[in-house]
């Protein structure tokens, strides 16, 4: 038996009738099978094997340059959604190595400094070229694997990474609808746990019932939603939280926007995060000729300079704005 007779038998025997079965592959440019590797693993190891992949450890989760050992990067980040993500595919029995590649790389396009650097780079985009339709990470995640790094995945993997925001519709797998519950988990528990460490937030401050709802500490809260997130999604036959741990993680996020994200220590670094990119943004739309070679044949000089910008880390970020803004003879 090859391995994809045997992935076939082992799916038909153990994956519930709502899993993506892992062949046929269906990739945009058609490919021959690996004698050892699923279609989905190997899209996984494409991705981690990609330079946006390695990239993500230099990135921005909330706290920008965290000079801490223990805070969270954006690598770290989608290493959690991807390791919760699993573990939630395998109690449901959807196929695992799909919400695996989906996890691993779902924000390949988040561009330095977090949703800031993409909410600064979406209003320069629309304010510098009208009609533009701005900018937003995920979109940048596919073009990523699609273009810039020319990964061929197959498209269930395309599908997850683009829709696993809120702000579009679902994905067509269940395995996609996971990572895109799973993000919204990790993030706003770990972020807690980076605002506590980082001074931002004392225990006592967090609100009251959802933390009786969920649990006192992170690994807790994490656990109580995936247990409920595997109990509910197996009753409904979709991906769905029940009706405590749904309200009760979206008090947590609510929380978490005023007290941290948009809190006035985080919106002081806000402004300083926004001139960077703005400056940088503006620097090379006026001269192009400072940017990499094209993608694409199609791409236009808004299209180039996106790339270039999302595609930085925080502190060649930083390095670029000061070579460009800061003398020689006196930087430090």
């Amino acid at each position: 038996m090859n391995i994809a007779d045997r992935q076939r038998a082992f799916e038909d025997a153990f994956l519930g009738p709502g899993a993506v079965r892992s062949y046929p592959a269906r990739r945009a440019y058609a490919e021959d099978d690996s004698p050892v590797r699923t279609p989905f693993q190997r899209d996984r190891d494409r991705i981690v094997h990609s330079k946006a992949f390695r990239r993500l450890k230099h990135k921005t989760q909330v706290f920008v340059a965290p000079e801490g050992d223990h805070y969270r990067t954006r690598l770290t980040h989608t290493l959690e959604v991807t390791q919760v993500s699993r573990t939630v595919a395998r109690a449901l029995a959807l196929n695992e190595d799909l919400v695996e590649a989906i996890g691993l790389g779902h924000d390949l396009g988040h561009p330095p400094f977090g949703h800031i650097g993409e909410e600064a780079l979406d209003r320069c985009l629309r304010e510098r070229f009208p009609g533009h339709p701005g900018f937003r990470h995920f979109e940048q995640s596919l073009r990523v694997v699609d273009v810039l790094e020319a990964l061929n995945l197959t498209e269930p993997v395309r599908d997850g990474i683009l829709r696993h925001s809120s702000r579009m519709e679902p994905p067509a797998s269940l395995e996609g609808r996971i990572v895109r519950l799973v993000d919204r988990i990790a993030y706003i528990n770990h972020d807690i746990d980076d605002a506590v460490r980082a001074g931002v937030l004392a225990e006592r401050d967090l609100p009251v019932q959802p933390i009786e709802a969920l649990g006192p500490t992170g690994a807790r809260r994490i656990d109580a939603l995936v247990r409920d997130l595997v109990e509910h999604s197996e009753r409904a036959g979709d991906v769905v939280q029940g009706p405590v741990a749904g309200p009760a993680m979206d008090a947590l996020r609510t929380f978490m926007f005023e007290r941290v994200y948009l809190a006035p220590p985080a919106r002081d670094e806000h402004v300083k995060i926004e001139r960077v990119v703005t400056e940088l943004f503006h620097h090379f739309a006026e001269h192009p000729g400072e940017l990499p070679p094209a993608a694409s044949p199609d791409d236009d000089v808004a299209r180039r300079v996106c790339d270039w910008i999302s595609g930085m880390t925080d502190r060649y970020c930083l390095r670029v704005y000061t070579d460009l803004t800061v003398p020689r003879a006196f930087a430090s």
